[in-house]
């Protein structure tokens, strides 16, 4: 198992489900858009400005699960 694949299988688990209300379906897979939030970390750009050719998703729907993802304790 590579290390990224050995990170991801530590991660996957502790992030919330999709919720069931969502008024639309998951735009990007949580892997892709944790790629997106540590792509605009490390870069240490606005999320705005997050290419969408990466295809990690928009720098706005990225944001939005960082967001919910803290409020969920998934950094705690």
């Amino acid at each position: 198992m590579s290390v990224e694949g050995a990170c991801w299988a530590r991660i996957e688990p502790v992030l919330p489900p999709w919720p069931e209300r969502s008024p639309r379906p998951k735009p990007v897979p949580d892997r892709l858009c944790l790629h997106g939030i540590l792509w605009v970390l490390h870069q240490n750009m606005a999320w705005q400005l997050l290419p969408l050719e990466l295809r990690f998703g928009s720098g706005q729907m990225c944001w939005r699960c960082l967001e919910r993802w803290q409020k969920s304790g998934v950094f705690e």
